[in-house]
């Protein structure tokens, strides 16, 4: 019998468009030789047996499994950025323009602190049940908003909504970790990952038509039948994978969760959202409220820390896990590339509206480069990764374009024309496509199969966590800098003025003779922020180069010898 986990230089593999996606082609032994032991499950055509004892699927019942995971992904994106064209309407609706800081940072808020654990859950349970469960809580919350009555319930229907997102994306990796072989993974991470670009080009402008021609409600009720589309797919073609602990009594099972460090993590990561949120904004930086946040963020972080370490393999992240050369630094590496990436999009149309003047539909539309080149880019990136084997490069790469392109971002002007954005925004668009998603292959590739799900959920937190700091850190720098240049530029007028009238209105309550002079003082602001982003992409480097350079061909049962 071939040895299935030897590859010679004569039999290199050689990828197509067709057997990226059907698993066949020539040179693969372990796609197109039959094995004497009948590795190829005879009863389910469609599957395929991998080294790591997963049932990998092939053909239709991929394709179909992996729409799926798209449309489930695509819909958890949906949910953040529909809602931005949609709040003036619901708060009108609701009479809350008080809550409209809710309205985000409650679903942010639950995402990103069940994150972990739901890592754990799915390295503990049946992966297709705790999938199916995400989906259910993520309609649940949706059906809540969407019949919302009051403000507060539908403050409590996005926090909902945000706890089995945080399932969702985690999952579709780790069910791709099962149905794909490690060498085919990159490509439909890319297209999975692919949805938040296409999701954000989407959003806004579904958020418009659902708020102005029919109701706002459709933003949330148009999650019920697709999401039930996702889960029949699901249920009927995904078959329940196992996991080595699943002979444990479910108490057993429970206690492996780590409890008490979730609720720790769970607790410190909302005290630091929270303090994040309200500084400078509801809250002055140095109020009694936001330092009670931020130390009381540090202590119960230092006390998770703890618990990690005396509970090792029964903590919430295994220290082994974390320790990991790879795992840290693609936690590192997605903390400031994704950071940089999601904050860069929060400046943009603030750019395009107070500098170029334009309304927040059309800034919408302006920054259709960057969000269209992400997407593709990140379907490019996998193919790529597919055939070349390795993902390092492509991290170097995205962290070299993303740094240049918000380098280049940082020299606008109110004159910088039409051809000259677009192409910066081409630039950061590719390198955020090219770098996002490595980080997450990296991780499946150094880790067990049971160890994944934990090192996916806790690169993917350290994501969303880089994006809420940086948004943060670059709104301080953005206002302080603003308050400077419009002290030093037109000193009759009053900065706090300025601010609350905001990046649309702000030329009701300025003259014509000083606007030009308001609008210098916007462009300067915003130009500190890109350079924070350049500054954070280029020590995303270090990320990059710490990694190991390991391929996504080699078997891992090779790669332990």
């Amino acid at each position: 019998m071939p040895n299935a986990l030897h590859c010679s230089e004569k039999d290199e593999w050689k990828f197509t468009a067709q057997n990226i996606l059907t698993g066949t082609g020539p040179k693969m032994p372990p796609l197109t030789e039959e094995p004497e032991d009948s590795q190829i499950s005879q009863e389910k055509p469609f599957s395929v047996m991998g080294d790591d004892g997963a049932k990998h699927q092939t053909g239709m019942k991929l394709f179909w499994i992996v729409l799926a995971l798209c449309l489930s992904v695509f819909l958890e994106a949906l949910d953040l950025t529909i809602v931005t064209t949609a709040i003036p309407t619901i708060t009108d609706h609701f009479h809350s323009l008080q809550d409209v800081g809710w309205y985000g940072s409650a679903y942010l808020l639950t995402s990103a602190s069940v994150q972990l654990l739901f890592g754990r859950i799915y390295s503990q349970f049946t992966i297709k049940w705790v999938y199916l469960s995400s989906i259910v809580i993520f309609e649940l919350g949706s059906l809540i908003c969407g019949v919302a009555n009051r403000s507060s319930i539908f403050i409590i229907g996005r926090a909902i909504a945000g706890v089995g997102s945080a399932g969702i994306f985690t999952g579709s990796l780790v069910i791709l970790s099962q149905s794909v072989r490690l060498e085919r993974r990159p490509f439909f991470t890319g297209i999975i990952g692919s949805m938040y670009g296409i999701a954000s080009v989407v959003g806004p402008v579904l958020g418009g038509l659902f708020a102005n021609k029919l109701t706002w409600r459709w933003c949330f009720l148009i999650n019920l039948p697709l999401g039930g589309v996702a889960a029949l797919v699901i249920i009927t073609l995904l078959e329940p994978t196992r996991h080595s602990g699943e002979q444990d009594t479910k108490a057993n099972r429970l206690r492996q969760c780590d409890p008490f460090g979730s609720v720790l993590f769970i607790a410190a990561t909302v005290c630091l959202l929270l303090a994040l949120q309200w500084g400078g904004t509801q809250h002055d930086w140095n109020s009694w409220r936001v330092i009670l946040l931020f130390c009381s963020f540090g202590i119960l972080i230092l006390v998770f820390v703890l618990v990690q370490y005396i509970r090792k393999e029964c903590a919430t992240v295994p220290p082994r896990i974390f320790l990991q050369r790879t795992v840290w630094s693609s936690s590192l590496f997605g903390f400031c590339l994704g950071g940089a990436a999601l904050s860069s999009v929060y400046f943009l149309p603030i750019w395009f509206q107070a500098v170029k003047g334009v309304s927040p539909v059309v800034s919408g539309f302006m920054m259709l480069p960057i969000l269209i080149s992400f997407a593709l880019v990140s379907v490019l990136s996998g193919i790529l990764v597919t055939v070349a084997g390795y993902y390092t490069p492509f991290m170097l790469a995205g962290t070299v374009f993303c740094s240049f392109a918000y380098g280049l971002m940082s020299t606008a002007t109110p004159d910088t024309s039409m051809l000259t954005w677009v192409g910066y925004q081409i630039l950061a668009g590719a390198g955020a496509g090219f770098a996002t998603n490595q980080c997450l292959i990296a991780v499946q590739v150094v880790l067990d199969t049971d160890d994944i799900p934990t090192g996916t959920a806790l690169v993917f937190f350290f994501r969303i966590l880089g994006s809420a700091i940086f948004v943060s850190i670059s709104d301080c720098v953005f206002t302080n800098k603003l308050r400077q240049l419009l002290l030093v530029n037109v000193p009759s007028l009053d900065p706090d003025v300025i601010l609350k009238a905001g990046a649309t209105n702000f030329r009701d309550v300025v003259s014509l003779a000083d606007q030009p002079a308001v609008l210098a003082a916007y462009n300067g602001a915003i130009s500190k922020t890109f350079i924070v982003f350049a500054v954070v992409s280029a020590v995303g480097i270090m990320g990059a180069l710490s990694a190991e350079w390991k391929s996504v061909r080699a078997s891992k049962e090779l790669s332990k010898l």
